[in-house]
């Protein structure tokens, strides 16, 4: 009988791993979450990151939806909708405050990832005392130099305006471009306008910005923004004569062939130009507004955040936070630094593998000579609309100084009003 009974239970047993293994709805289950995100200069990497991270994980897949310039308005549109990507990558300070604020986005004040994070970074995550993403890059926006063409003209690293002139002024006379152009997009003047205004503003920053959000001050007001509309058409002076009709690669292609001598970018823009020409040599320096060395000073911040939607499911959740965990792993780290050419911001990341307008920006850091992404900071449909669409419609003669200035004010009291 008892023989008769363990065969009995036995094939019971065998009968069930059987319809199990037959059934997908029995079996155990693989978690898809999706990865949205905005740096189009990495789609390979990510690509390559997401499979790394699945062959850890063979349970949960990852989905990329890659949206460039711009992504703000579908991605509003899709949380608003309820469809919510799981993992959001947002430009830190004010896209994470506003998403935040609306109840989009989990809560990661607690969560392991975090303590391994620089405390300087956590700043630009951190809304009302609680972290609702993780800071994953630092990165920083100036002039990236070809030194062989500096070399070769006997020039060096302009550190204050009038050096910057003369510098300009020598490259013409030779036949080369100043600045690679790049005002066929509306993005990279809204990163030149902040940049440059920033920096004028110097110390009238913060308490100027304080202001702002009370609908009590002006744009023009922490500037002298005769000095700041002075730059703009210095810059657009030495540029290419068909500047308007060059778009992002276009840009990265006459920096990379020696066209041009000098690019105002992010350094993500490096790392585009090197798979054209990978020979290149190159610095990282500020954008000098005035003769005063010490006022020179890299626009660099925390870039690149990866949030996780409060509306993922369980599964979703323990997937994404999975994710974010293996981002802090040393294989993780290793393709952000060497395929992505991204400077981390976690503790004891190695960076020193990188080419040298890298370690011009993580010395900058160190030394304390930097300024804030502002831009970041300022109510994200001001950015996104007046500061982008302004500065480039000034550029290409649609709207003047006055109005670009109105554009930028009008915006930010509407959304403080909101």
């Amino acid at each position: 009988m008892k023989a008769r009974l363990r065969m009995a239970i036995l094939s019971c047993l065998l009968s069930l791993v059987l319809v199990v293994g037959a059934n997908p709805f029995l079996a155990a289950e693989k978690t898809q979450i999706e990865l949205y995100y905005y740096k189009q200069e990495i789609v390979k990497q990510m690509g390559d990151m997401a499979a790394a991270f699945s062959k850890k994980y063979p349970d949960i897949s990852i989905k990329l939806t890659m949206i460039p310039n711009d992504n703000m308005v579908t991605l509003k549109a899709r949380m608003a909708s309820g469809d919510a990507p799981t993992i959001i990558q947002l430009q830190s300070y004010a896209a994470v405050y506003e998403f935040a604020a609306a109840g989009w986005l989990a809560d990661l004040t607690n969560e392991p990832v975090i303590s391994k994070v620089v405390d300087g970074a956590k700043n630009a995550v951190t809304y009302n005392g609680r972290i609702y993403a993780l800071p994953m890059d630092l990165a920083g926006i100036g002039i990236i130099y070809n030194k062989d063409i500096f070399n070769k003209y006997g020039l060096k690293p302009p550190a204050t305006f009038d050096e910057l002139r003369s510098v300009c002024s020598t490259l013409r006379k030779n036949g080369v471009v100043p600045f690679a152009a790049l005002l066929k997009a509306n993005w990279s003047m809204g990163h030149i306008i902040s940049m440059l205004h920033t920096t004028l503003a110097g110390e009238k920053l913060l308490p100027w910005l304080n202001q702002m959000n009370q609908g009590k001050a002006s744009f023009a007001d922490p500037v002298d923004t005769r000095e700041l509309f002075r730059l703009l058409d210095f810059y657009k002076a030495n540029l290419h004569d068909n500047a308007a009709e060059m778009d992002q690669a276009e840009q990265h292609a006459a920096f990379a062939s020696g066209e041009a001598a000098m690019m105002v970018q992010g350094l993500w823009a490096y790392q585009a130009c090197l798979t054209i020409n990978p020979d290149l040599n190159c610095g990282f320096i500020p954008f000098p507004v005035n003769n005063n060395p010490a006022d020179s000073k890299l626009f660099a911040d925390v870039d690149s955040t990866f949030a996780v939607a409060a509306t993922a499911s369980p599964a979703e959740m323990r997937a994404a936070k999975l994710f974010l965990e293996w981002l802090a792993t040393p294989e993780a780290i290793k393709m952000w630094v060497e395929d992505c050419k991204l400077v981390p911001t976690f503790k004891g990341a190695d960076a020193s593998g990188m080419e040298a307008p890298f370690q011009d920006l993580v010395r900058y850091m160190n030394e304390g000579k930097t300024n804030p992404w502002a831009f970041s900071m300022y109510p994200v449909a001001v950015f996104e609309e007046a500061c982008k669409t302004g500065a480039q419609e000034y550029m290409l003669g649609l709207r003047d100084a006055d109005g670009v200035i109105e554009y930028i004010d009008q915006t930010w009291k509407r959304e403080i009003s909101k």
